[in-house]
């Protein structure tokens, strides 16, 4: 179907003699729809409002932006903290994700707590709403010609400018015209599944509410982890694993063991002997979807 996937000739376009960073413009579609589409959920759910989610989310998103800088500019290889005049550029690239997840998510849970919405009920909503914006985002990358795969001939192989190849120049390993796995294409296509399926089981599983968060992660943490062994950028790394495989690991570990131990730990808690006659065991929920037997 494809010979190949062409890349942008730059990473800016003029819109009404605007120079707009393409980079950036993909960041910001995918707040938009993120923010659309987890105020929806939050408003069905009757645990607050599509304003609620847009002021909580844009703190997190905020926080978000700002803690997946710094996890970039403390680990990325190219040891960027040693320039600050480019901490701010973020248009040229350099968000990492996992620094992003966990800063939005905290900042996003504080400031809800201090609006007064259930932080389980804003977790749940906003679960399938960060793989949506993640999947528009990561045409930022495929502007800026970055973060791609091994070369491949395969047919949807991405195109790469000669000054964007490794090393910036072509080479004996990548002359001109090398093609390369689209990396980019890969995790926004199992970002945008991710997010459909997230919503389908939640439509079929009943979880504890905010449990739906700690799946997205291990979803996510699985796709990272494949993704991140096809890219070939400088990186960080370890026992045979680039630094971000090893975060996908630790998330994906966390994420169920702490699915896990929620589960047993809001499994009833049966009696191991048999109540004497006339006596009656009272059991009854503790209003977070767990059972507790009174004892006398």
């Amino acid at each position: 179907m494809f010979a190949s996937i062409p890349s942008p000739s730059s990473g800016d376009f003029n819109l009404f003699g605007l120079s707009i960073h393409a980079y950036g413009l993909m960041i910001a579609l995918g707040v938009v729809a993120g923010i659309w589409l987890g105020g929806r959920r939050l408003e069905a759910s009757g645990a607050g409002t599509r304003d609620d989610f847009s002021s909580i989310g844009m703190w997190g998103v905020g926080a978000g932006i700002l803690g997946a800088r710094l996890y970039y500019i403390v680990t990325d290889k190219s040891q960027p903290w040693k320039e600050p005049g480019k901490w701010l550029k973020i248009w040229e690239g350099g968000l990492g994700i996992p620094g992003g997840l966990l800063a939005g998510v905290l900042v996003a849970a504080w400031v809800a707590r201090r609006k007064g919405v259930a932080v389980p009920a804003l977790l749940t909503a906003a679960a399938p709403a960060i793989p949506l914006a993640q999947a528009i985002g990561r045409w930022g990358n495929w502007w800026n010609q970055e973060l791609y795969g091994r070369a491949t001939d395969l047919p949807w192989a991405l195109e790469i400018a000669d000054s964007k190849l490794p090393g910036g120049a072509p080479s004996a390993e990548f002359p001109s015209g090398t093609t390369f796995h689209p990396t980019f294409l890969y995790e926004s296509l199992w970002n945008l599944a991710l997010c459909v399926g997230l919503i389908l089981l939640e439509r079929r599983v009943r979880l504890r509410p905010g449990r739906l968060l700690a799946v997205y992660v291990a979803g996510y943490a699985v796709g990272r982890f494949w993704v991140e062994g096809l890219r070939i950028d400088p990186a960080n790394a370890g026992g045979g694993w680039r630094l971000n495989q090893w975060t996908a690991v630790i998330a994906f570990v966390l994420a169920v063991g702490f699915l896990v131990w929620d589960r047993r730990r809001a499994e009833p808690v049966t009696e191991a002997s048999t109540p004497d006659e006339g006596e009656a065991v009272d059991s009854g929920g503790d209003g977070d979807g767990e059972y507790v037997a009174d004892d006398d």
